[in-house]
C-alpha cells in the first residue's frame, strides 16, 4: 500500500504543474492578488500589518472552498498534531482544577512523575517558584507550566494527605504516550470489546494489541466502538481495515478533479478477519471512522448499530507554509467500496453545516429512522446485495435513538457544573488510601461500590453546589393541562382554579374532550416519572464511572457504566443472536 505523506514542502513550480489549470486564468488571478498586496503595501494611509493582512485573505479564500479546508498557524500546527502523532513531552499525570488547586487523578506508569514517586490524590500548590493555586489557575496554566522540552527539569511542590509538610520532587520531563484505545475487556465469556477514541499514529498496533489479547481470554465475536471518534490519520484507518477484511479486498478509493482515482485495498493477513463483528457509529463518528464502517458495511464483514455518522468524506492533504503554518487542503473524495460518496452536501452554508446536529435533533433523526428519506439516485448495494444509501454519512444496518433521558436538566446541570468531577474528587480525598487497602481491584471495587450508598450523599453535595431535582408537582401537570387546553380552545387562561378538572369542567362542556385532556395529562405525567427514573440510573452509573476511573484507570470508567450504555446493550442483543446477525448482513 502506497504511504500517504502528512506532511509536503510546497514547491510552487511543482505544485502547479500538476494541475489542470487555465494558464491565462493564473495569471489574471495571481496578478490581481500581487497587485492588490502591493497597493495595500506601498500606498496605505498608515504602516499595515502585512503578515495578518495575509493570514485572514488565506483564511476567508478558503472558507470559500468546502468546510474542511483550513490555514494552521504556525503555533497551532504542533497543538493539532499532537493527539495524533501519540506523544508529547511532559512529566506525565493526569488533573483536575478544583476549589482553585490542580489535584493530580492519576500518574502515568511508567512516566517521569510515577519516577520520583507523584501519586493520585496529591495536590501541587507550586510549580518551579510560581504558586500554583487561586483563582487565575486554569487548564493552560498546567498545559504552559508542566509540559516543555524532553530532559529539562521542574520542581513540584505538593501537598499531600497525612504528611504536615509541602513535598518537593524534581522531576526531568520525558515522551509521554498518548493512547488512542480507550479501553478494551471481555463483556461475557466469548464477546469482547475495543473502544477506538481516534485514529492516531499508533491506532493500529493498539488495536492489534486489545485483539490479541482478547483472544488470549477467548474472544469470538467482537464489538469495535467508534462512536465520538471523529477520525485522524487517513493510512491508519485503512491498516485498521485490513485487520478486518482479507483477500485483497478494496477498503476505500478517492477521487477528484485534479486527484486521479486511488484504490486503497487489504493487503495482508489480520488480525479478526473471521468471527462475528459489530461497530457502534453515532452521529459524532467521522472521516477515519466511516471509512472504516463504510468498508465492513459494503462488504457484509459485520453489522453497523448506532445512528447515522457525520458525513466527513472530505480527502485533506497539508501543504507547510515557509514560516512554518500550514494549509490543509481538500483535494479529493472518499468513497466506500460499493461507491457511496462519505461526504455530506454543504449547500446551505458552514453555519446550517455545523448545526448539522441540532438539524437532526429537530427533524427527529436521532430520535427515529422513519424521518431519514433517501432517493434513488443514491441507492447502492453491498456484496451480498443488500441496499445502502450514500448521500452523506453511513445509515447503520440497525438504529439506536439518542437517550433523551441523559438531556434532562438535572442532569445537564451535574455535568455543566462539574459536579460529578468535585464530588468524586473530594471523596477519594477522604477515602482513596482506606478504600483501596480494601479494594485493591475494580472487581473488589465492583463488589463493593453499592454498599457505599454514596447517592444521598452526592444529592446533598449537589444540592450544595446549587444543583436540585425538581419533582414532579400537581401544578407543574396542572400548569400543562392547562395549556393543552387553551391550544384546544384558543381561549385565555385564568390562573384562579384549584385544578384543572374544575377549569376543565368550567371551560369545556364536550366531556369527551376532556377525558381526552385528563388522559394526556397522566400520559406526561407518567412519563416524566420514567425519564427521571431512568436519568437517575445513568446518574447513579456515572456517580460509580467517575470514581472507578480516578481510582483504577479510565478503562474501567466504561465497565462501570456498559449496563446504562443502550447502544452498547442493543449491539450485544444483535451480536449475541445468530438469526438476526445472519438475518443482516445476508439480506
Amino acid at each position: 500500500m502506497k504511504q500517504i505523506i502528512f506532511s509536503l514542502i510546497l514547491l510552487i513550480p511543482t505544485f502547479l504543474t500538476a494541475q489542470n489549470v487555465d494558464k491565462s486564468e493564473l495569471l489574471l488571478t495571481d496578478n490581481k492578488m500581487s497587485f492588490t498586496l502591493n497597493m495595500i503595501r506601498y500606498y496605505y494611509a498608515e504602516k499595515p500589518d502585512m503578515p495578518k493582512i495575509v493570514e485572514k485573505g488565506i483564511v476567508n479564500m478558503l472558507k470559500e472552498l468546502d468546510p474542511h479546508s483550513v490555514y494552521i498557524s504556525k503555533e497551532d500546527v504542533q497543538k493539532m498534531n499532537e493527539p495524533l502523532v501519540g506523544n508529547f513531552d511532559g512529566v506525565g499525570i493526569s488533573f483536575q482544577i478544583m476549589k482553585d488547586t490542580i489535584h493530580v487523578v492519576d500518574v502515568i506508569r511508567g512516566g517521569p512523575s510515577e519516577k520520583v514517586g507523584v501519586m493520585p490524590g496529591d495536590k501541587i500548590i507550586k510549580v518551579g517558584d510560581k504558586f500554583a493555586t487561586g483563582d487565575t489557575i486554569k487548564n493552560d496554566f498546567v498545559f504552559n507550566n508542566l509540559r516543555g522540552v524532553k530532559g529539562t527539569k521542574i520542581e513540584l511542590t505538593i501537598e499531600r494527605r497525612g504528611r504536615k509538610e509541602p513535598i518537593v520532587f524534581e522531576i526531568i520531563r520525558d515522551k509521554i504516550p498518548i493512547t488512542s484505545v480507550d479501553t478494551w475487556f471481555m463483556l461475557d465469556k466469548t464477546l469482547g470489546y475495543i473502544r477506538l477514541d481516534r485514529f492516531a499514529q499508533k491506532s493500529t498496533e493498539e488495536v492489534v494489541e486489545a485483539i490479541e489479547g482478547l483472544k488470549k481470554q477467548g474472544m469470538k465475536e467482537l464489538i469495535f466502538d467508534l462512536r465520538g471518534n471523529g477520525g485522524g490519520y487517513l493510512d491508519v484507518a485503512f491498516k485498521i481495515c485490513d485487520e478486518f477484511l482479507s483477500d485483497n479486498k478494496l477498503l476505500v478509493y478517492t477521487e477528484g478533479v485534479s486527484s486521479p482515482r486511488y484504490d486503497f485495498n487489504a493487503e495482508r493477513k489480520g488480525a479478526f478477519e473471521k468471527g462475528k463483528v459489530v461497530l457502534l457509529i453515532d452521529e459524532s463518528s467521522a472521516s477515519a471512522s466511516e471509512i472504516v464502517s463504510g468498508a465492513i458495511q459494503d462488504w457484509d464483514r459485520g453489522v453497523i448499530v448506532g445512528r447515522r455518522s457525520f458525513g466527513k468524506g472530505l480527502v485533506q492533504r497539508p501543504f507547510n507554509l515557509p514560516d512554518g503554518s500550514q494549509i490543509r487542503l481538500t483535494t479529493s473524495r472518499y468513497y466506500t467500496p460499493s461507491g457511496r460518496c462519505i461526504q455530506k452536501p454543504w449547500d446551505d452554508g458552514l453555519d446550517s453545516y455545523y448545526n448539522d446536529y441540532m438539524k437532526r435533533y429537530q427533524h427527529k433523526e436521532l430520535i427515529t429512522p422513519d424521518s431519514i428519506t433517501f432517493p434513488d439516485s443514491l441507492k447502492y448495494t453491498t456484496a451480498n446485495g443488500r441496499i445502502v444509501y450514500g448521500g452523506g454519512g453511513i445509515m447503520p444496518d440497525v438504529f439506536v435513538p439518542i437517550d433523551t433521558s441523559r438531556a434532562s436538566d438535572y442532569l445537564i446541570n451535574l455535568r455543566s457544573k462539574g459536579v460529578f468531577n468535585n464530588f468524586s474528587m473530594q471523596w477519594m480525598e477522604e477515602n482513596r488510601e482506606s478504600f483501596l487497602r480494601e479494594n485493591p481491584t475494580f472487581e473488589d471495587y465492583n463488589r463493593s461500590y453499592s454498599s457505599l450508598n454514596l447517592m444521598d450523599k452526592f444529592s446533598a453535595f449537589a444540592k450544595k453546589e446549587g444543583v436540585e431535582q425538581n419533582e414532579i408537582k400537581k401544578e407543574w401537570v396542572n400548569s400543562m393541562v392547562l395549556n393543552y387546553i387553551i391550544k384546544q380552545t384558543k381561549d385565555t387562561v385564568s390562573q384562579n382554579y384549584s385544578s384543572y378538572e374544575t377549569y376543565a369542567k368550567e371551560l369545556l362542556s364536550d366531556k369527551e374532550l376532556l377525558n381526552e385532556v385528563i388522559t394526556q395529562a397522566k400520559k406526561e405525567d407518567d412519563k416524566m416519572k420514567e425519564m427521571i427514573s431512568r436519568s437517575n440510573l445513568f446518574i447513579e452509573a456515572t456517580l460509580k464511572a467517575m470514581i472507578a476511573r480516578n481510582l483504577y484507570g479510565v478503562n474501567y470508567y466504561y465497565q462501570s457504566i456498559k449496563e446504562t450504555d443502550d447502544g452498547l446493550q442493543k449491539a450485544i442483543k444483535v451480536i449475541k443472536d445468530d438469526k438476526v446477525y445472519n438475518s443482516i448482513i445476508s439480506k
